[in-house]
């Protein structure tokens, strides 16, 4: 343990067995807030919401290797510890960090090959494949094994997650409820700039040419969320028609413009809100998911906005 300025810093998962013990004899209601880290007003505000709900505070920074391909930015990943920590600090809202080693969270070693895996893994079949599970089939699999442990490291009596993540707010909620674990799951809303754009640790990947248009999904989704409660649109196609052309539009200013990045839309998404099935028909009432993925340059960034339901 490691005690900088005023928030003891966990490596050890038995130093943090050992703090966690006290939490347990002084009958403390533990809030997690789980990380990788790169942290925003975005984390700030789950961390503010779990102390209204929590006698303290527990906050994870770990960069998670089984949620990454080969191919993707583990090794890029913005790792910001300082600044964290001040971040953390500034919240009064913390009271334990841990910051476990790799070696520890994954005993027999970790390879972003999957076929090279060895080793424990938990998979919530169902809910992982669609949406996000796509164009990446081993994150959902990662996700859910780190949460998982650190779940048996933390203990928490609630943990906090943000909505920006929607699929994995459903896929961890269902994960929670068939290991029997005995966790409140709270999906916070997810923390915007002024302009709507949704807080992310991969925003610091964007140049300003690229930050000023990448509000782009934001609007798209709006403009399909504006088609279903203001007109009542229920045809999925006719719901998704103004956000495919707000990304065309932007994207074809952008050639015009000789910009030296690309617009490259992943995917557009209307979904159950339990299922996460994609919707052809979207009923009067029905609990959905809006969401979406775009390529501003290489980096990747995600939204949604959720239809006829307030939490996830």
């Amino acid at each position: 343990m490691d005690t900088i300025g005023k928030i003891p810093v966990f490596d050890s998962i038995a130093a943090f067995r050992e703090w966690r013990k006290e939490q347990t004899r002084q009958n403390k209601v533990v809030g997690f807030v789980p990380t990788m880290g790169a942290l925003h007003d975005g984390h700030l505000e789950l961390v503010k919401t779990a102390k209204k709900e929590c006698d303290a505070v527990v906050v994870s920074i770990f960069v998670n290797p089984a949620q990454f391909a080969p191919h993707e930015d583990l090794n890029q990943y913005p790792r910001t510890f300082d600044t964290d920590y001040a971040s953390l600090v500034s919240t009064n809202a913390c009271a334990a960090i841990l910051l476990p080693k790799v070696s520890e969270m994954y005993p027999v070693g970790i390879s972003l090959d999957r076929s090279q895996q060895r080793g424990t893994f938990v998979e919530v079949q169902g809910l992982s494949h669609q949406m996000e599970g796509i164009p990446r089939p081993h994150f959902f699999r990662g996700v859910a094994t780190v949460v998982t442990k650190l779940f048996n490291i933390v203990q928490p009596d609630r943990a906090f997650f943000g909505q920006k993540d929607a699929q994995q707010c459903v896929v961890l909620r269902a994960m929670i409820r068939d290991l029997l674990l005995p966790i409140t799951m709270r999906s916070v809303p997810t923390c915007r700039e002024a302009d709507g754009m949704a807080m992310s640790s991969r925003n610091r990947y964007l140049t300003p040419e690229m930050r000023k248009i990448s509000t782009l999904l934001y609007r798209a989704i709006t403009a399909a969320k504006k088609n279903i409660v203001e007109h009542k649109v229920q045809d999925r196609e006719e719901i998704l028609k103004p956000a495919y052309a707000i990304i065309e539009q932007v994207k074809q200013e952008c050639k015009n413009e000789g910009l030296d990045f690309d617009i490259r839309l992943d995917y557009l998404s209307l979904v159950d809100v339990e299922t996460l099935s994609e919707l052809q028909v979207l009923g009067e009432s029905q609990a959905a998911i809006l969401s979406g993925a775009i390529y501003v340059g290489t980096t990747r960034l995600i939204d949604n906005v959720l239809i006829n339901t307030e939490e996830l």
